[in-house]
This record gives C-alpha cells, structure tokens and sequence, in this order.
C-alpha cells in the first residue's frame, strides 16, 4: 500500500468536548504543545494518523463516537505527549461508510503503520466504541505480537449487549441511539447474522497469552455498562489470558469523561508506562 504525507499541522487551543461527552477546556488538565504531523495510512479519506510529539513509547488512540462519529481527541491527544508518550491518534471508517470489518482492517493496517514508523510495538487506548475496536485489535490473532497492551474507558466490548440494552423500555437516548448505530455497524440484526455479530464482539478473539494484556474502565452509571468488559475479563481469563483489570468508578463518566478524575488518569498512564517497558 503506498502512504502519503499529508501537510503538517500545528494547534495549541484546546478542543471543546463537551458536546460529545468528553471534558470542557475548563475541567481537563492543561495540555503541551508538541509538534504535530497528520499523514495517511491508507486510500480513504479518514485513513489518517495524526502524530504529537517525537519521543517515548507509542500510544495509539481509537476515538469513540458510535462508530459514526469523529470525536475530538486532539486535547487528550496533547495531554498524553506531554506524560512523555509519542501518541499516534487514529481515524477509522465510520459505520456509514463502511460495515464491520472495515474497522477491525483499518485498525490494523493503523498498527503496522504505526510499529513500521516508530520501530516498537505501540500501546493502545480505546474509548467507547474506539475501546471496542481496540480490545478486538488486541485479542484478533496473536494481539500481543502488535500490541503492547490496551486501555479501554467504556469500551462497548460486546455490541450484541448493547443491542439488548438499547431496545429496554428503560434503555436511555444514548443507549437507543448505540443499538441503532451497532445495527448499521453489523448491517443486519443479531438474528439475520449471528456469525456477523460475534465477529464484533471483543470476547470472541480471546485466546490467551497471546492476547495482549488489558486494563478496562467504566464509571458504576455508564451507559455503557461494566458488564461489557466484565464478560470481556472472564473470556480473557478464562482462556488464560493473565493480565487484565476492570476498574469501575463512582458516577456516570463515560469514555474521556473518566480522565476528569485525577486517580483514574494516573491509574492509565502507570499502567501504559509499566507495560511500556
């Protein structure tokens, strides 16, 4: 595949998060100004990588967004550079752009960039439906060979349970509106193509010791709930997989709204650096 570099690009304000559910400028902590570079990893359009800094252990990040969203992860993005990562933030094919398993393809075409250009074998964070994506890149095959270890905040780890979840007389707008989106994802029902969803779901990739490890976070009223990597933990464990930790937080924080809280964001990055070697 022939890759092209895109123009550099620069920034220093802060990115407005709120409307998507992540932190206002106000609320998250200040972030560096590291160099920033964008380049393609791949024919589409949204087959983009854009890089902050030039340093430190590669830290990939998966954006959340229903599958059909670009969320804004410039800040955190920042943020992370500054903790001395060299962070490589991802754009994938949306679900209106094409069905599951373009994501999962993008998502390791992504990965093999990233470990030919940094020559190491980077960390991920996921988040929301970026986390589902990311726990299926680290269980899918040998993960542990291209992954050095996954953060996931709310990972929706088994888009069949939010299928479940969103069609509850009680499910809320967030949780109807990822059942819709997990249908376009799939683009069909769980009943019209079982095998379709199972492909989808992080569960189904655990094997073992060659998974990479996991650390999985959710807030005790995610609208997400802590089920999805609940399941997702007694799979990996079940098949021998030892390195996995679910964390649940007080509140309803959901994806990087969970970094708004000091423990949890020094919880992520000494977890990141310990498996960062």
């Amino acid at each position: 595949m022939r890759l092209s570099l895109r123009p550099s690009l620069t920034g220093g304000l802060l990115a407005l998060l709120a409307s998507v559910g992540l932190l206002s400028s106000s609320t998250a902590p200040a972030a560096s100004d590291p160099v920033v570079r964008k380049f393609s990893y791949g024919s589409h359009a949204r087959q983009t990588v854009t890089v902050y800094g030039d340093h430190g252990p590669a830290l990939v990040i998966v954006h959340g967004g229903y599958w059909a969203d670009d969320t804004d992860w410039s800040h955190w993005a920042r943020w992370f550079a500054g903790q001395g990562f060299h962070v490589y933030d991802v754009d994938y094919r949306l679900n209106s752009d094409a069905r599951w398993p373009a994501q999962r393809t993008d998502a390791l075409a992504a990965l093999d960039w990233v470990a030919r250009h940094s020559g190491m074998r980077p960390l991920v964070l996921g988040s929301s439906a970026g986390g589902q994506i990311a726990t299926v890149a680290g269980g899918y095959g040998e993960g542990a060979s291209r992954v050095r270890g996954v953060v996931a905040l709310s990972p929706v780890a088994s888009p069949r349970r939010a299928w479940a979840d969103g069609g509850q007389a009680a499910a809320s707008a967030k949780q109807r509106r990822l059942r819709t989106e997990a249908r376009r994802l799939a683009g069909c029902t769980p009943a019209a193509c079982p095998a379709q969803w199972r492909s989808m779901s992080a569960a189904s990739y655990a094997s073992g010791a060659e998974d990479a490890p996991l650390f999985l976070v959710h807030s005790v009223r995610d609208f997400v709930p802590p089920a999805h990597s609940r399941d997702l933990s007694t799979a990996a464990l079940g098949k021998g997989l030892g390195d996995v930790t679910v964390r649940t937080e007080q509140g309803a924080a959901h994806g990087a709204a969970l970094l708004s809280s000091p423990r949890v964001r020094g919880a992520v990055v000494d977890w990141l650096r310990e498996r960062a070697g």
